[in-house]
């Protein structure tokens, strides 16, 4: 789906967005066994002064399809990121609206901030058995940095993932200009 709008999350999408990022992560599998994990998805408000927390919706209703929140470092929710990187973090597609380019549409959106802000790199973790995670990601490009994995609570293994960037073109200036 190549007509998705990606946004700037308002109030009025907050209640949706919770929805679906649990429903999402919980159609994964990453809440089984959680430990709190489900509560921090759902409370949408809490993350939105930490970074951008970007929806993307339905061309046609309006609807939230997907959302992700995109960090800079010192954020209360960067885990990886410092200085010259970005990081975006709770990527979450609603699971009925999975295979129409909403996580391609939402990781661009990303991409795109993280070049606007002239960082170099942008770091991620993904759960270590998320497999459409992976394949999301590696389509990008990411690639692991098991130097930088970790481990938030028991049983919850977390593979550290980054994406060098291209430094946007040099802009010359015309002869005589």
């Amino acid at each position: 789906m190549t007509d998705l709008l990606v946004r700037v999350a308002e109030p009025a999408d907050f209640d949706a967005i919770a929805r679906l990022t649990v429903a999402a992560y919980r159609a994964d599998g990453q809440l089984d066994g959680e430990h709190g994990y489900e509560q921090v998805l759902a409370d949408v408000p809490a993350r939105v002064d930490a970074g951008e927390l970007l929806v993307a919706t339905d061309p046609a209703t309006g609807e939230p399809l997907g959302a992700v929140l995109f960090v800079l470092p010192g954020s209360a929710y960067a885990e990886l990121c410092g200085a010259g990187e970005a990081e975006f973090r709770m990527l979450a597609v609603d699971p009925l609206a999975q295979g129409r380019g909403v996580g391609k549409a939402l990781v661009r959106a990303c991409l795109d901030r993280a070049r606007a802000q002239d960082c170099s790199r942008v770091v991620i973790c993904v759960r270590s058995f998320s497999a459409p995670a992976h394949r999301l990601y590696d389509g990008f490009g990411f690639v692991r940095t098991p130097d930088r994995d970790w481990s938030p609570a028991p049983g919850v293994d977390l593979y550290a993932l980054r994406l060098d960037l291209e430094p946007a073109p040099a802009v010359l200036a015309e002869p005589g200009h």
